[in-house]
């Protein structure tokens, strides 16, 4: 479900949500984001959309602060992957 890209981003950053790492493989990460039905989206904007249809307040918060909760991984390729943990 997750290209490699992807994975390999959680694989690097997931301590910055969990306290210790969750995954150790490519295989390990695909199956844990898809456990906790993380997403992959295109643009900062799908991010906001996200957090406005989960419902998470995010009134007053600029771009900046929206991209750095714990949950928001930026891949490096202009897309976000967003982990509820």
């Amino acid at each position: 479900m997750f290209d490699d890209a992807v994975l390999r981003c959680f694989l690097e950053k997931q301590e910055q949500l969990f306290p210790d790492k969750v995954a150790e493989t490519l295989e390990a990460a695909d199956d844990f984001l898809e456990e906790c039905m993380a997403v992959v989206v295109d643009s900062v904007q799908e991010v906001w959309d996200y957090f406005d249809e989960a419902g998470i307040d995010m009134e007053g918060a600029d771009e900046d602060e929206i991209l750095e909760a714990d949950e928001v991984f930026e891949i490096g390729d202009g897309r976000y992957l967003i982990v509820e943990g």
